[in-house]
């Protein structure tokens, strides 16, 4: 009986990817620029423009795929890992921010690179949009679990916005670890710790019901 081969595409799209964002990334650091054209850019490369938009329909796509790919890679690193499944909510978005910044810190040079012209991420650039959408979905998911065991508080209207929260908050860690100098970026973990602990304080049970509920009995006791 005549064996079937298995494809080689898949794997071999893989590999291909790989080296083009290598030899994209390294363009970048040591040009200080996006090559010229995709032509050139695969002329140097020894491959076909065919190869590279089989993958890419340009370089933007690559940083999107790139920044889209540290997001995803943590998301796996942390649900391989059966003590994950484990964790209060509090203690899974502490474990997904260092399991992030971990990613981000083997890739520095090109991270850094990217934030030059930014002070502020709310105005979200291109290649960020697609790991917006892959870290509010991870962290809806998350939420909504510390939702269903009582971790977080449910507030009609706000609780919904908390992932999109959660954004700007990354965004200001971003920033926070791009300025760190300490050594092996000790003041970015004391930052993300108690900036996670901050925003539990605020998303959960707790004083900010409290002060809810004091202002509706003051408004409700003026009322009568």
């Amino acid at each position: 009986m005549e064996t079937t081969k298995k494809s080689p595409k898949k794997s071999g799209n893989k590999s291909s990817a790989t080296k083009i964002e290598s030899a994209y990334v390294e363009y970048l650091l040591t040009e200080g620029k996006q090559p010229a054209s995709v032509f050139k850019f695969c002329l140097d490369l020894s491959i076909k423009e065919n190869d590279f938009y089989a993958l890419y329909g340009s370089f933007d796509a690559i940083e999107s795929k790139i920044w889209k790919g540290f997001i995803d890679k943590t998301i796996t690193r942390l649900k391989v890992d059966k003590s994950f499944d484990s964790f209060i909510v509090r203690e899974k978005i502490l474990a997904f921010y260092y399991t992030l910044f971990e990613e981000l810190k083997a890739n520095r040079s090109f991270v850094l690179f990217q934030l030059q012209p930014f002070r502020k991420i709310e105005l979200v650039p291109s290649y960020l949009r697609e790991c917006k959408k892959s870290f509010e979905s991870f962290f809806e998911e998350i939420l909504s679990e510390g939702k269903g065991n009582g971790e977080v508080a449910q507030r009609p209207y706000l609780d919904k916005r908390y992932p999109q929260l959660f954004w700007v908050h990354f965004g200001f860690i971003l920033l926070f670890w791009k300025e760190d100098s300490s050594a092996d970026f000790e003041k970015t973990d004391a930052a993300i710790e108690k900036s996670v602990n901050l925003a539990f304080d605020l998303i959960g049970k707790g004083a900010l019901d409290s002060a809810i509920d004091f202002a509706k009995f003051m408004y409700q006791a003026k009322a009568l």
